[in-house]
């Protein structure tokens, strides 16, 4: 039986290889992203556009054309990457990575959770930036700060959603050579993708709210 998976950002990098893998599959998809792509445009899924996550009513928007959906799994991706040291913090920058990489995915949740079946599935592509422990280098304070409350996030959804069956999973992709990296990488998104989706697949209540690497390895806070 096919699933409803909506993924964010699916119109280019890992996303769009999240939707491409989850096609192929025969499972129902539905992209939500600001634009879609050439490369989305070949796959024969669902394709809400103009969809800012960091903008409440384009979410609400979003939601309301998925009314009547009952959703199997949702993957919040979409996100932004700027590097700020301390000597050059940009503020506007860092404000922006935390509206889209941190509170979009918990706002998108509060919209989107009554759409939610009993025993969804969430997926948060999160970062190792956002790990303080593992934290060796520095830098990088917008993203590694939105990206340290998205965990914090997911780790409470886990929480809140385990009565309604629901569990969560806080993913780190890989370093994986997409436009957001400039091309710099050790894997290439079709790889990640599939080791997410193995990630998402194994997850259930027992092991909701783990942090985890596309490898199915646990990651420190």
């Amino acid at each position: 039986m096919s699933r409803q998976v909506v993924i964010t950002g699916g119109n280019k990098g890992i996303g769009l290889e999240l939707a491409r893998a989850f096609y192929t599959n025969k499972d129902e998809v539905t992209v939500l992203c600001r634009k879609s792509s050439a490369a989305l445009n070949k796959l024969d899924v669902n394709v809400i556009e103009n969809i800012d996550v960091s903008l409440e009513h384009n979410i609400v928007e979003a939601r309301n054309q998925l009314a009547n959906s009952k959703i199997d799994i949702f993957i919040n991706n979409a996100g932004i990457f700027e590097h700020e040291t301390i000597d050059n913090l940009n503020l506007d920058n860092i404000n922006k990575q935390w509206q889209v990489n941190a509170l979009a995915p918990l706002v998108l949740l509060k919209h989107f959770q009554t759409v939610l079946c009993t025993g969804a599935k969430i997926a948060l592509v999160t970062s190792q930036m956002g790990s303080i422990g593992d934290n060796s280098s520095g830098g990088y304070y917008g993203y590694r700060m939105s990206k340290a409350a998205l965990n914090a996030a997911g780790k409470s959804l886990s929480i809140d959603l385990r009565s309604k069956k629901i569990s969560v999973a806080i993913l780190h992709p890989g370093f994986v050579r997409t436009g957001m990296t400039g091309g710099q990488g050790n894997i290439e998104p079709a790889e990640s993708a599939q080791g997410l989706i193995q990630c998402i697949e194994n997850l259930n209540l027992s092991n909701s709210g783990t942090f985890w690497n596309y490898r199915g390895e646990i990651l420190p806070w």
